[in-house]
This record gives structure tokens, sequence and C-alpha cells, in this order.
């Protein structure tokens, strides 16, 4: 039989989430730790250190785990689909992206109790790093907008294929022209104040930083929405594509993944 592949049962994509997501925090965390012991007078180059490793991590996570859950690992993003698709009737229904986020929060702080393992750290550990400034705020703010931005441009466009390499690339980036060094993800937000390491954020700082996402979440989409008007058509195919694009809605039972 063919046909468009049907989307993979919820459960995989929950675990898929959860997988990516930790292991996106244990490269962002693990590699901080790194570039600490390795430069630890140089703090320039411990950030390029810490934005190569994440940068390619990123891109290898989207090709490995892309066309089981779509490799959101972002709240922001799932939420986004959910809110450009809900009236076309495409992208992600409304409790399956509450599951989603579960799933990416549970796993951000389960690849900061790993990395923190790895380097024979406490397992568990609060950050001291605070970060709160209101530049820090608005780079949060630029870094995700531009991240949704370019997420569902890609998704509009027919080029997801490439969202591998361009996200990798734009996160890559902010790290360097953001002065927050662009988190852009509330999930990893709140993994990275369990590990008091050099990627680590004090939890005073989490909420403030959170906020900021999900507001340079709204502006993306608003983006997106100008730029794009039709772009609730293909909805679900952010990150990568990942099978049917409407089995959430309609109730079609899922099958394997393509």
């Amino acid at each position: 039989m063919t046909g468009r592949p049907r989307t993979p049962p919820l459960v995989r994509r929950l675990l898929a989430e959860f997988l990516g997501t930790a292991l996106l925090v244990m490269v962002v965390i693990g590699s901080g730790i790194a570039a600490q012991q390795l430069s630890p007078d140089d703090i320039g180059l411990q950030l390029l250190e810490n934005s190569t490793a994440t940068v390619f991590g990123l891109g290898v996570l989207i090709l490995m785990l892309g066309p089981v859950s779509g490799a959101h690992f972002n709240p922001v993003v799932s939420a986004a689909d959910w809110l450009l698709g809900r009236r076309a009737g495409t992208g992600m229904a409304g409790p399956t992206v509450g599951l989603y986020a579960l799933a990416q929060i549970a796993g951000a702080v389960a690849g900061a109790v790993l990395a923190n393992v790895m380097y024979d750290l406490a397992a568990f550990q609060l950050s001291t790093k605070e970060r709160i400034t209101s530049g820090h705020l608005l780079g949060e703010v630029v870094a995700t907008g531009g991240l949704i931005l370019l997420i569902f441009a890609l998704a509009r466009t027919g080029r997801a294929a490439l969202s591998a390499a361009a996200v990798g690339a734009y996160i890559g980036a902010a790290y360097w022209f953001t002065s927050s060094t662009s988190f852009a993800n509330p999930a990893v937000t709140i993994g990275r104040v369990f590990s008091d390491t050099f990627a680590g954020i004090a939890p005073a700082s989490m909420p403030p930083f959170v906020a900021a996402q999900l507001v340079g979440g709204l502006v993306g989409l608003a983006l997106v929405v100008v730029l794009y008007p039709d772009a609730t058509a293909t909805a679900d195919n952010a990150v990568v594509p990942h099978g049917g694009a409407t089995s959430d809605r309609t109730g079609t039972t899922p099958g394997s993944a393509p």
C-alpha cells in the first residue's frame, strides 16, 4: 500500500522528544564542562567550544529523531505548531502539545543529571549563575523569535529537509550575536538550572528567561503569518516532517514511522 506515511504512535513520539531533549541538554552542559576544563582561563574559547559542540549535536539529533517526532525538543516550537495550524486543522492537537512539553522538560532535567554524572560531579545540583539583565531578556526574545521564523519558513517553503543544518547553524550563530548566548528553549532553560557549571542558569533567572522565550515565540509566529500567510497548511512539517499531519485531530490510527 502506498501513500503518505502515518504519524508514529504518540508514545514513540514522546520518547523521541524526551530522548532528543535529554541528549541536547547533555551536549550543551557536557561541552560546557569540558570547555571549562580545557580552557580555564579563556571564556571566549570556552564559548567557542561549547557552541561548536551544540551546533553539531543539535544537527545530528534532528536527523536521528526528526522522522519520529518532528524533533521539536522545545515547548515553544510545539506550541507554535499548534497555534499556527489550529484553524486549518493542521499542526498538533492541544493535549499533545502539553505532553510534548512534559516529555521535553523531563528529558532536559535528565540530560543535565547525565552530564553532571559523566564528569564526576554531584548528580543533582542547582546553578548559582545569575543571568538576569534587560539585555539578556531581549536577547532571548530575539533568539527565540528568529528560531521560530526560521523553522516555519523552512516548512512552508518545502525546505524542512535543511532543518538539521539550518537550525544548528542559527543556534550556533545566536550563541555569539545574542547577549544571553541563546537559550531559546524553555525546556533547555529548566534543565540547565540543574548544573552549577559554565552552561548553568540560576533558578531565579529561569522564569524571566522562559517568559522572554514565550514572547519571542509569539513575535516569531507573527512574522511567519505576515511573511507566509498560507503557512498554516504546512504547520506540522516543523521541524522535520514526521508522517501524517492530522492524525491527532482526525483520530486516524497511528501506524509505523516513515
